[in-house]
């Protein structure tokens, strides 16, 4: 009988911890938005929608556009919290505690005098499922995290033919077979 109660005990922790993790990334969102020393973009998963469509649709007979519009509906939201105000390094730091590290694989770290820049990835199932960049130093942090499902090499499109923020610099790694790889 014990076991019996211990196994639904066991899922249901897991559970709480996987939410604990996305509750800590919104939390950490969330506890500065109404900050006025930052800036929050959040991208809706329905203009991501629109805005992949609006390619398709208008693609003609543009293979690239059309390649395009079909990749960027694959992000599910965007959201980006960066201030020019604040001391970076700190705030670094605080976003890096937040997360569960096991959770994120590390696909590039450039650390320079008093700057961090890190990128990682949340994968299910072989498929990046986050994209999180969090970038540090003496008066400038961003944390941006963009919610989808993606290949490596969706990642290295995005970086390479989109405007979407914090991309430029994930385009700057050298891309492997996983994609950009850095400097530790």
């Amino acid at each position: 009988m014990k076991k019996f109660i211990l196994i639904p005990l066991l899922l249901f922790a897991f559970i709480i911890k996987v939410q604990a993790q996305d509750d800590a990334i919104q939390r950490f969102f969330s506890k500065y938005m109404d900050d006025d020393r930052f800036s929050r973009v959040y991208i809706s998963p329905k203009m991501m929608q629109m805005a992949g469509g609006f390619l398709k649709s208008n693609a003609g007979t543009d293979k690239d556009s059309e390649d395009l519009g079909v990749l960027i509906q694959k992000v599910k939201g965007i959201r980006i919290l960066s201030s020019d105000e604040v001391d970076g390094m700190a705030f670094y730091k605080e976003a890096m505690g937040t997360l569960t590290k096991n959770k994120y694989e590390d696909l590039m770290i450039v650390e320079d005098k008093g700057s961090s820049l890190k990128f990682m990835v949340r994968e299910e199932g072989g498929l990046v499922k986050e994209l999180m960049m969090i970038s540090g130093e003496a008066g400038d942090f961003t944390l941006l995290s963009m919610l989808g499902s993606f290949t490596y090499e969706d990642l290295n499109l995005l970086a390479e033919k989109t405007d979407i923020p914090g991309m430029d610099l994930y385009g700057k790694g050298s891309k492997g077979p996983k994609g950009p790889k850095g400097v530790k």
